[in-house]
C-alpha cells in the first residue's frame, strides 16, 4: 500500500484516473483510544460500518477487543484478522446455519434476539448431541425511538418494552448471562436519545423481574459532517453512565456500546477526478454505486475540498455531482461547496467516508475503486484532537 502525506501528494504523483481511497490509520487509532479511555464500559466495533481487514487490525492493535458482527461472513472475517477477539453476533434474526457455525466453529457465545422464536432457534443451533449450551450470553433487543437520530433504526428489529417480559424471562432460563440491547439510530444528534432508551430498559427490567448482567446501548454515536454539529461525545457518555447507574440491575452488570461510525468515519476519504463540468454540476468518477451511496440516496453531506497545486482564489459556490455510471440515480444533490473555478481534470477530496463509504461500494457499470493509499494528514472534519501535553491521549476538539 502506497504512503503519502496528503491528497495533493497522491494527485501529483499518481495522476489517478480512478477514485483513490485515502486511509488514515492514525485517526482510527485515536478514535479507538478515545472510546477505550472515556466510555464507562466495553466498546465493540460494529463491523458493518467498514469491514476493511486493515481497519479491523488497526482497531484491534489500538485496544478494541470486542466486535459486533451481523453475518457469518463478518464472523469469519474478524476471526481471521483478529483470532482472539470477542465476537458478538448482534443481528436479531439469523440463519440457524450461521448461528451453528458461529458457535461451534468460531467460538461465538454472544447472540442477540428479539423474539421467543429466535431464542428457540439459538438454543437449537448451539446444542451439541441434544444437550443445550450452558455458556450463552443472550441480549434481548428492545425497540426504542430514533427521533433524535438522522437515520432511523426503529422499524425493523426489537421488542417493545411493554412486550419484552416473556422474552426476557425465557432468555434468562437458558442464558449464562442475560443482556438488554437497543439501537437509537445512526448519527444521534442528542444524548437524550440514550436517556430515553434507558428509561425503556428500566421499564422492561421491572416488568420482567429478571437479573440483568449486561446493558448494551448500541451505536448511534455521531461524527462531524457539514450541517451536523453534535455535542462532545463525553456528553453522551455522561448521560449513559448516569442512567446505567440508576438501573435495577446486578451489582456486577456490564455496560457495552457498539460504535461503528464514530470509530471509522475519519479513517478514510476518497480522491475523485472531475471529468466534466456543466454550470453548477460536476461529473466525477465516483458516485452512488461507489462510496457516495449515502450522498445520493439520503442526501448526506460530506466535506469536500479542491486538490490542486495552484490554490484557487475564487469564492466557493455550491455544486451537485453526477457519478460515472449511466444511471440517473447516480446523482449527489449536495450542496458541496467548492471554488467557483473548479474544472475538468481537477481532483476533489471527499471526506468522512470511512463509515458506510467503502462498505457500500459496488462494481456496477464497470466502475470500481482504484488504489488505496495511506496518508498522514488530519481528516477534513474531526471530533478528536491530540493534546499538546501527551500525543497518546485524546480529547474532544469541539467544546460546546
Amino acid at each position: 500500500m502506497f504512503k503519502h502525506h496528503n491528497a495533493l501528494g497522491v494527485a501529483l504523483s499518481l495522476r489517478p484516473t480512478q477514485p483513490v481511497t485515502l486511509v488514515r490509520p492514525h485517526a482510527a487509532r485515536r478514535a479507538a483510544r478515545f472510546f477505550i479511555e472515556k466510555f464507562p464500559g466495553t466498546s465493540m466495533y460494529a463491523v458493518k460500518a467498514n469491514p476493511s481487514p486493515d481497519l479491523i487490525r488497526t482497531l484491534w492493535d489500538a485496544g478494541v477487543t470486542h466486535f459486533d458482527v451481523a453475518s457469518i461472513a463478518e464472523v469469519r472475517l474478524v476471526r481471521d484478522v483478529a483470532p482472539h477477539a470477542t465476537l458478538c453476533f448482534m443481528h436479531p434474526i439469523k440463519a440457524p446455519e450461521a448461528i451453528s457455525e458461529a458457535y461451534h466453529v468460531h467460538g461465538v457465545r454472544v447472540f442477540s434476539l428479539d423474539s421467543i422464536e429466535e431464542l428457540d432457534k439459538i438454543v437449537a443451533a448451539t446444542a451439541r448431541d441434544g444437550v443445550a449450551a450452558t455458556d450463552l450470553t443472550l441480549c434481548v433487543r428492545l425497540r426504542v425511538s430514533s427521533a433524535h437520530s438522522k437515520l432511523s433504526l426503529a422499524s425493523k428489529f426489537g421488542v417493545a418494552a411493554d412486550d419484552a417480559a416473556p422474552v426476557l424471562m425465557a432468555a434468562r432460563q437458558v442464558a449464562d448471562a442475560l443482556g438488554i440491547c437497543f439501537h437509537v439510530g445512526s448519527q444521534a444528534m442528542s444524548a437524550q436519545a440514550y436517556g430515553d432508551a434507558m428509561a425503556q430498559v428500566r421499564a422492561a427490567i421491572v416488568a420482567a423481574g429478571v437479573t440483568v448482567d449486561i446493558v448494551d446501548v448500541g451505536g448511534g454515536f455521531p461524527s462531524d459532517y457539514p450541517g451536523m454539529a453534535p455535542a462532545p461525545l463525553e456528553t453522551y457518555f455522561e448521560v449513559i453512565h448516569r442512567a446505567f447507574e440508576a438501573l435495577p440491575i446486578s451489582y456486577s452488570a456490564e455496560l457495552w456500546c457498539e460504535p461503528g461510525r464514530a470509530l471509522c468515519a475519519e479513517y478514510s476519504s476518497v480522491l475523485v477526478r472531475v471529468e466534466a463540468r456543466k454550470d453548477d454540476v460536476l461529473y466525477i468518477n465516483d458516485g452512488a454505486y461507489g462510496a457516495l451511496f449515502d450522498a445520493a440516496h439520503i442526501d448526506w453531506r460530506f466535506p469536500v475540498r479542491l486538490v490542486r497545486a495552484e490554490p484557487s482564489h475564487t469564492r466557493d459556490m455550491e455544486f451537485s455531482f453526477w457519478g460515472p455510471t449511466c444511471d440517473d440515480m447516480d446523482y449527489m444533490r449536495g450542496p458541496f461547496a467548492l471554488p467557483a473555478d473548479v474544472k475538468a481534470g481537477d481532483y476533489v477530496e471527499i471526506g468522512m467516508l470511512g463509515a458506510y463509504g467503502q462498505a457500500m461500494r459496488t462494481g456496477f457499470n464497470g466502475f470500481t475503486a482504484g488504489e488505496t493509499v495511506i496518508v498522514s494528514d488530519e481528516p477534513m472534519s474531526s471530533l478528536y484532537a491530540v493534546t499538546e501535553e501527551s500525543p497518546e491521549r485524546v480529547i474532544q476538539l469541539r467544546k460546546n
